[in-house]
């Protein structure tokens, strides 16, 4: 098959690791299976989406909503570059997953609203499955309602005007959704289970995501949640890309 490609853009490399392994492990992916570009280190390197079954990205430092005074280079160049890759991924309905960041850089480039209205403590949150979502493929074999990580300062208000929400909650409304028939985003980390929170949570404590007092109790609370149903949804993608997919006539 042909690999999958993660774009990732956490500075951290301890944290970045845990991230590209976590998508090996709840996607089935071997390491020359997945290739990864760490976008904060440089810039996007020419993408030839033939070359791939799909493209991921992950979670990370950056806010859609910071100023744009406030934004680093680094930032207004991964901006700029994950859009343009939008323009065509959405052109040809090519396989997408978005976790986090990837659902606020997605929402975006769609015409969605991203703002702070709907911001999440790190922690475990009920995700409810909507009726549309009940019959959607990357969420076959979940249950209605599932618990999965999440850990936010924005999130969509407003969703894309062809946006098919897909999951939500009573914090964030637009826990997840889909674009055409191939291109997906989830506010919620499917990929993270308790050891990935707790570093995370340790990395970022100091970054605005819950008071810094609070780690403890909050490592005491997200390690008595069960979220293994929601990496289910990465297996689910790679498993329906990771073959050949009828392309939309061009």
């Amino acid at each position: 098959m042909k690999p999958f490609l993660l774009l990732a853009t956490r500075a951290d490399d301890s944290v970045a690791d845990t991230e590209y392994e976590a998508f090996l492990k709840y996607g089935g992916l071997a390491p020359d299976e997945l290739v990864r570009i760490r976008l904060e280190r440089g810039p996007m390197p020419e993408i030839d989406l033939d070359e791939y079954s799909g493209i991921i990205v992950g979670g990370g430092p950056f806010n859609a909503t910071d100023p744009v005074d406030q934004k680093s280079d680094a930032q207004l160049r991964v901006e700029a570059e994950i859009s343009a890759l939008l323009d065509r991924v959405v052109a040809r309905d090519f396989p997408f997953f978005g976790a986090c960041y990837g659902i606020g850089t997605l929402g975006i480039h769609q015409g969605g609203v991203v703002d702070g209205t709907y911001a999440e403590r790190a922690g475990a949150v009920a995700i409810a499955v909507t009726e549309e979502g009940a019959t959607d493929p990357v969420l076959a074999d979940l249950p209605t309602v599932f618990d999965a990580f999440v850990g936010h300062k924005e999130a969509l208000s407003v969703a894309p005007p062809n946006a098919t929400v897909l999951a939500s909650s009573s914090s964030c409304p637009i826990q997840m959704f889909k674009i055409g028939q191939n291109i997906y985003a989830t506010q919620f980390h499917p990929e993270l289970d308790v050891p990935g929170i707790v570093e995370r949570m340790q990395a970022y404590r100091h970054e605005g995501y819950f008071a810094p007092h609070e780690l403890d109790a909050l490592i005491d609370e997200v390690s008595a949640a069960d979220v293994s149903a929601s990496s289910r949804v990465i297996r689910n993608f790679v498993s329906r890309y990771a073959s050949n997919y009828d392309q939309p006539d061009s």
